[in-house]
């Protein structure tokens, strides 16, 4: 499915100076600029989120907008807002020590000792996260899922000028964006991962693009491994071969929030990590005229 560019972002888009071009009559020519602010990883970061499309005709979000846990602090997030800063703390040292069963185990229990379906509060704990951060969202945004949304949830809270994208494209101002989101299967079993098969139907339904934007980046070890975490993340083999077969001008990604390289070129594709907007507050921007 192919959009073209909103009332909103054509109206901003408006004519700047530019002297670097030729003087036409009497003096300086006009062009036209186009401003897109990007962020993934966002994982709560409501405040900061408000304020990301400041000064830009759009935004896209690269997914993950959801915090279960913070990793750097443990008293942040759904978990422990329920269970508490020390039941965190056990959670991320079972799962950082890859005792996957044991905090699996562990946060069932929990879960089970708040009383009836553990899906119910689940439920109801993503659905107070997601009504803060689409109300903080600007508008226009454009979204595609990170391997820990629950897209199911996330449908319900889409605002007017929000659109979520997966396996689509859209135009803006002349430029062709794909979207594929999600992530793919891990010992994590984060709750939005899918076969590498799914995936990559989404992939090659995009197809050609100027921009390819996804949650989790092609399957280069630099862009994957966490230089904090000291783990290789998952990537795509089905992204890394669209870059190579279709060339588009930018690839743009989040999910490794401190990667080994955030800037790769493939040929002469930009591969660009748009950093990690929970702890940076800041979004990356994309600029054309």
């Amino acid at each position: 499915m192919v959009a073209t560019l909103p009332s909103r972002l054509a109206r901003l888009a408006t004519a700047h100076l530019c002297p670097r071009l030729p003087a036409r009559r009497a003096g300086l020519v006009y062009c036209r600029w186009v401003r897109v602010h990007l962020v993934s990883d966002v994982h709560g970061r409501a405040d900061a989120l408000r304020r990301a499309g400041d000064g830009a005709d759009a935004v896209i979000c690269l997914g993950d907008l959801l915090l279960f846990v913070d990793y750097a602090d443990h008293s942040k997030g759904i978990f422990p807002d329920l269970f508490g800063t020390t039941a965190a703390d056990e959670l991320v040292a079972l799962r950082t020590a890859q005792r996957f069963d044991e905090a699996r185990a562990m946060s069932a229990a929990l879960w089970s000792g708040l009383g009836g379906d553990p899906r119910r509060h689940v439920e109801a704990a993503v659905t107070r996260q997601y009504a803060e951060l689409f109300a903080a969202l600007p508008t226009p945004a454009y979204l595609t899922y990170g391997n820990v949304d629950m897209p199911r949830l996330l449908g319900t809270h889409v605002r007017a000028g929000h659109r979520v994208l997966d396996g689509e494209r859209v135009q803006l101002d002349g430029r062709s964006f794909g979207f594929v989101g999600g992530g793919l299967r891990t010992v994590y079993r984060t709750p939005n991962e899918i076969d590498d098969e799914e995936f990559e139907a989404k992939v090659a339904t995009v197809g050609e693009v100027d921009v390819l934007c996804s949650h989790i980046p092609p399957a280069v070890p630099e862009l994957l491994y966490d230089t904090v975490a000291r783990r290789m993340e998952r990537g795509s083999d089905a992204l890394l071969a669209a870059i190579r077969r279709t060339r588009p001008r930018y690839a743009l990604f989040g999910h490794v929030h401190q990667p080994l390289s955030s800037r790769i070129r493939i040929g002469p594709t930009e591969c660009i990590n748009v950093g990690h907007f929970r702890a940076t507050g800041r979004p990356y921007v994309l600029q054309w005229g």
